[in-house]
């Protein structure tokens, strides 16, 4: 079965390999480990994009293999970055507070500390107690079960009740999009309990590592997310290429047919969903400790959109596609919204692409959808069985 397996994805061997020499490549270069030619910050960029790498295989699995183009997987990306930033903040805070209260002459209840770290996250948004769902907050091994478990629980109902509707099509879409939005508003509050448009900060400082610099902290994490995408990529290419891969391909071909044939494609729909969701939370985990923050605007719409759209760019319904839209379009954004894209003075006009970028963005896809269907991965395909 082994055999098999690597047999029909040749693609597999073949993305591991270029991730490992990539890896290598930067770890080689690297301020912390290296030569020190790639900076920190460079380093922070290439980690959160192995992130956006990991969800975006998970989308393609969704939408490219199944059928079902979700327009809110983001939000399970960002409830994954919530459950481990609320352990680091926890953490932070509670040395922070303990450095302070070290010394007095009478030492601090566990209550006074407690409501110390309380004021100390919560007095922004006007409070100071804890919300009942910070309750695990002080357990690293707790939040970490929150990070599979709260975006497979949310995806498991949702997609039960969609699903057993056989609701389809655009409507699915707008329904995924209707939950992430419902989602972001209600995380805007500030008695969501998730200081509210404030978000979540500071994700940077990991507790028990204050001596350790942010260099090394950085390629921790980029190692991390790089196993972390190698090995979901070699799950989803390992699910999707036995049968189970064969239903889930018929689904999106012809629903109906699947269904006569006897198959509860509510069944495998829900799977697909749950699974990929869970992976999307655990992306999510490993992407805000390197941004820093997290606030609800990271689970808004428009991120589910953009993260359709790297599919779409790197050609939906092949997983190395998904990498490589992820990869291209995150970069070149960070490029033309960091400065690093010259402006064209055009005479009349200039053009600065902070401002352009976007609409670039949107032509791309446009042009991707009605002239290169296939994306950029599609070229490789070409590549391989070009006729002679």
């Amino acid at each position: 079965m082994h055999k098999s397996f690597i047999f029909h994805n040749p693609s597999v061997l073949w993305f591991l390999l270029a991730l490992a020499l990539f890896t290598m490549a930067v770890t080689v270069l690297s301020e912390a480990f290296g030569v020190g030619l790639v900076s920190t910050s460079f380093v922070k960029t290439l980690g959160k994009t192995l992130c956006l790498c990991l969800i975006a295989i998970a989308m393609d699995v969704v939408w490219g293999y199944c059928g079902i183009l979700s327009l809110g997987h983001f939000a399970f990306f960002g409830t994954g970055g919530y459950a481990i930033g609320m352990w680091l903040m926890y953490a932070r805070t509670e040395g922070i507070v303990a450095a302070s209260l070290e010394g007095q002459a009478i030492p601090p209840t566990p209550q006074e500390i407690s409501d110390a770290i309380g004021t100390q996250i919560f007095g922004v948004v006007g409070s100071s107690e804890f919300p009942a769902i910070w309750a695990f907050a002080d357990s690293l091994v707790l939040q970490l079960l929150m990070v599979v478990l709260v975006p497979g629980l949310l995806a498991l109902v949702f997609g039960w009740l969609a699903f057993r509707s056989r609701v389809t099509g655009v409507y699915l879409s707008i329904l995924t999009q209707a939950m992430t939005l419902a989602l972001s508003l209600y995380l805007f509050q500030n008695d969501s309990g998730l200081r509210g448009n404030n978000g979540l900060s500071g994700l940077q400082n990991i507790p028990g590592f204050e001596d350790t610099s942010q260099a090394t902290i950085s390629m921790v994490f980029f190692l991390v997310s790089a196993i972390a995408l190698a090995a979901g990529y070699v799950l989803f290419a390992w699910v999707m290429s036995g049968k189970m891969g064969s239903v889930v391909q018929g689904i999106r071909d012809n629903e109906a047919r699947v269904r006569f044939l006897g198959y509860h494609v509510e069944s495998y729909k829900l799977f697909v969903f749950t699974l990929t969701a869970v992976i999307a939370g655990i992306a999510g985990a490993l992407y805000y400790p390197q941004a820093g923050i997290i606030n609800p605007a990271e689970i808004a719409p428009i991120a589910s959109i953009y993260l359709a759209v790297w599919v779409a760019i790197g050609g939906r319904g092949r997983l190395y596609g998904a990498v490589i839209g992820a990869a291209f379009v995150s970069l070149l954004s960070s490029w033309f919204t960091g400065g690093g894209a010259p402006a064209i003075n055009l005479g009349f006009y200039t053009i600065q692409w902070t401002d352009w970028w976007l609409v670039l963005l949107g032509v791309s896809f446009v042009c991707v959808t009605l002239f290169f269907p296939k994306g950029i991965g599609g070229l490789f395909d070409y590549l391989v069985r070009k006729p002679s």
